[in-house]
C-alpha cells in the first residue's frame, strides 16, 4: 500500500460505519401513560379529581368543560433510516368524572391495525338506568293491588 491509499482506508471505514449507524432503528416515546399499578389504585365511585391528580398527576389534556374527563395520551414512533416515521403504538387513558368530581369511569384505549380498540374499562353501574321519577311512578301503578290499597 502506498501513502495515498493508506490514508483513504480509515476514511472509507468511517464512512461505512456512519452509513450503517444511519440505518439504526430509533424508538421515541411521546406523552405519558400512567403505570397500570397507579390506575388500579383509582377506585371508581370513590376517588375524586384531586385524589387522581395526587396519585398519577394532572394530564396534559383534559375535557373542554370543568366536568370533562382527564386524558393521558402516549405513543411510540419508530424512526428507521431515511424512511418516514411510523407510529407503532398509541394508548389513551380516559378518566371521567361526574358533577361532584368523583371518578365514574376509567378506560384505556389502544390502536390496532389503524382501529381504536378498548383495552380495559371500569365503569360504575347504577341500578336505575335512564329512568326519571315520573317513569318510576307510572311503572309502579301496575303493581298496586287495589284491594290492599282500599283496605280490603
Amino acid at each position: 500500500m502506498n501513502r495515498k491509499t493508506a490514508g483513504a482506508v480509515p476514511l472509507l471505514l468511517c464512512a461505512a460505519l456512519m452509513a450503517l449507524s444511519a440505518c439504526q432503528e430509533i424508538i421515541r416515546q411521546h406523552g405519558y401513560i400512567p403505570p397500570q399499578e397507579d390506575l388500579d389504585a383509582i377506585i371508581v365511585g370513590v376517588d375524586t379529581r384531586d385524589s387522581v391528580e395526587a396519585v398519577i398527576g394532572k394530564p396534559a389534556a383534559s375535557g373542554v368543560l370543568r366536568e370533562g374527563g382527564y386524558f393521558y395520551i402516549g405513543s411510540k414512533v419508530r424512526h428507521f433510516g431515511a424512511k418516514k416515521p411510523k407510529e407503532i403504538d398509541r394508548q389513551v387513558v380516559a378518566i371521567r368524572f361526574d358533577g361532584n368530581d368523583t371518578v365514574t369511569n376509567v378506560e384505556r384505549f389502544g390502536l390496532e391495525r389503524g382501529q381504536v380498540v378498548t383495552l380495559s374499562r371500569r365503569v360504575t353501574e347504577t341500578s336505575v338506568r335512564d329512568v326519571t321519577f315520573i317513569r318510576q311512578i307510572i311503572r309502579n301503578f301496575g303493581r298496586i293491588d287495589l284491594g290492599e290499597a282500599l283496605g280490603g
